[in-house]
């Protein structure tokens, strides 16, 4: 079996690393820039960084983060939200980051993922599908952070974006979201098997069982993980200890009751449980394995 990346994925509003529930419901978590350098520090393989309300104001508000970021943590990073433009992928490129996460620009203009790619290389572009399964069974691709429908099959259009040249594709399903429940299954391994390049699943985990699963039975070829690294974090750091109480909901935060659905593990712990599984992660001289 291939190396699998594991890949946190920080979720970021303003100055704040936020969690909803199916992409709604944000809450503030904490400082984005401390969960990155625990991250890094633990061994990940690369960190997402989604500016999750760019799609809404059209443009991606994280160049500075992306600066320095990139110049204290020495892994590949993916910038998405809000690039909609050639321009936009070149500045968050020159800011730092490695790849670019592109959803709603694509879905509207797709010849933008050919561009993209030809210009900035195939390894760079990242296409981001949200998709939503419907009553009839098929999964629909959705736009704007998950907010807006689209009528384009999620399954067709991840064939087309290999097509037009992505390098890798980042599915999320809404429905998991956020809920702790696991990732779908049914809609990971479909995509995994129409298309030939990586496909990282996202949204849903909540244990150990759903990674592992999503990558023996889903044939993921990395996983995306927010809440179960989120929550360990701000149960054991101090750092997140400041005054957030006029930049969102900071319910979370003052809450002493965890998030019951969702089993807090840091990264270590998790790749340690896919090697005794047979799967196979990467790992740093500096993580605490």
């Amino acid at each position: 079996m291939p190396i699998v990346r594991i890949i946190p994925k920080l979720e970021i509003k303003g100055p704040n690393l936020v969690k909803g529930i199916h992409l709604e419901g944000l809450r503030v978590l904490g400082k984005p820039e401390h969960f990155a350098r625990y991250y890094y520090e633990q061994g990940a393989d690369e960190l997402v960084y989604q500016d999750v309300v760019a799609s809404l104001y059209g443009r991606n508000s994280l160049l500075e983060m992306i600066r320095k970021t990139s110049q204290e943590i020495f892994i590949p990073l993916t910038v998405g939200g809000g690039l909609r433009s050639l321009e936009d992928i070149r500045e968050v490129l020159r800011a730092g980051a490695d790849k670019v996460a592109l959803n709603t620009a694509v879905l509207r203009e797709p010849k933008l993922i050919q561009k993209a790619s030809q210009m900035f290389g195939s390894s760079t572009i990242l296409v981001s599908i949200e998709a939503i399964k419907k009553h009839d069974g098929s999964y629909e691709a959705y736009t704007d952070c998950g907010r807006e429908e689209t009528g384009i099959n999620a399954i067709e259009w991840a064939k087309e974006v290999e097509t037009l040249g992505a390098g890798e594709i980042m599915l999320t399903s809404i429905d998991g979201e956020g809920t702790g429940r696991g990732y779908d299954l049914e809609l990971t391994k479909t995509i995994a098997q129409s298309v030939s390049i990586p496909v990282i699943a996202c949204g849903g985990a909540g244990n150990f069982h759903h990674i592992r699963s999503v990558i023996k039975e889903g044939f993921a070829d990395a996983v995306c993980l927010a809440s179960m690294l989120h929550y360990n974090f701000i149960k054991h750091a101090q750092s997140h200890k400041e005054n957030y109480s006029v930049e969102g909901n900071t319910k979370y935060l003052n809450a002493s009751t965890p998030f019951t659905l969702v089993e807090e593990t840091t990264l270590s712990e998790i790749k340690r449980h896919l090697e005794e599984c047979g799967v196979h992660c990467r790992f740093q001289e500096n993580s605490h394995f």
